[in-house]
């Protein structure tokens, strides 16, 4: 039987895994996401600890970005330009490769979760969806006709920029390169910054949710409008304040106003904007489907 590595590499925490489906997890582990060193020691100590039972055919990594996912370029494999302290230019792929000697996949967290959702979450029998994830930071994937986003680099629908109106919410936004983007506004340490408490802390009929949902919604509906997918998923911490989501689907259905002549928008929005079936452990699982990948290239 073939056994697959997975890493989850997201801003404060990495998620290490072998098996083969969320069915056939044979060992996992957590840690925060320290400094490239530290971090990359915990991952190397727990695939050495675990290959003497398990031997694996590939490594995927799903990456907290910016990162370069582009195979004939220089710097494949590399996170790019991120804020986070030592990270920068660091050659994640080439390293797990050079320690391993074996095919790794590479994407980024967000692309990873989409593909553990299309394998074996809500996105199942999809070929155009979106997987978001609002958290530490916000960021979105996912597939065009089967496919995984990529492009230029790849998606960073957390930096789209939408209407902020500042009588309303003064608030400059958060992001250290645009300030009020998507991201700047409606990840987690906007509302932290915003109401000095965590989300988790807020009670659920609090002001916080309702300025969540209306900047989650605008998002929303330029990625409704520009690529017409089939579903929306929307996972990350944020989003386990589950009273998010009917306020989302009011405020979507409001803003399109019936433009988009779509059922699933119409009479079943709580089908078509939806939390990840995997929950969180979509992106593991995704780096899993990544190495899986890989391994067949």
């Amino acid at each position: 039987m073939q056994f697959y590595g997975g890493i989850e590499a997201g801003g404060t925490k990495v998620v290490c895994a072998i098996g083969a489906g969320p069915h056939d997890m044979r060992a996992e582990t957590r840690f925060p996401t320290t400094t490239p060193e530290e971090t990359i020691a915990n991952v190397v100590g727990f695939f050495q600890k675990h290959q003497r039972n398990y031997d694996l055919s590939s490594i995927g990594i799903a990456s907290f970005g910016p990162i370069d996912p582009t195979p004939s370029s220089p710097t494949y494999g590399y996170i790019t330009n991120t804020p986070k302290p030592g990270w920068a230019n660091f050659n994640f792929a080439g390293t797990i490769r050079e320690i391993f000697d074996m095919p790794i996949g590479f994407d980024t967290d967000v692309n990873g979760a989409a593909l553990g959702e299309h394998r074996f979450g809500a996105a199942q029998g999809l070929d155009t969806f979106v997987y978001l994830t609002i958290g530490t930071g916000l960021g979105g994937g996912g597939m065009v006709n089967g496919k995984l986003m990529h492009g230029l680099l790849h998606p960073e629908m957390g930096h789209m920029f939408i209407p902020h109106n500042w009588d309303a919410d003064p608030y400059a936004g958060w992001c250290k390169f645009h300030g009020d983007c998507w991201e700047g506004l409606a990840a987690g340490p906007a509302i932290f910054d915003r109401w000095k408490k965590k989300g988790q802390d807020l009670p659920a009929n609090h002001p916080a949710w309702e300025l969540e949902a209306h900047y989650l919604a605008l998002g929303l509906i330029n990625i409704i409008t520009t690529l017409s997918p089939q579903r929306i998923i929307m996972g990350g911490g944020v989003m386990e304040q589950h009273q998010l989501f009917p306020l989302i689907h009011d405020r979507v259905r409001s803003l399109l106003n019936g433009y988009i002549q779509s059922s699933k928008i119409l009479e079943r929005i709580d089908e078509y904007i939806v939390p990840p079936a995997l929950g969180s452990r979509a992106g593991v699982l995704g780096a899993i489907a990544l190495a899986e990948m890989a391994a067949q290239k």
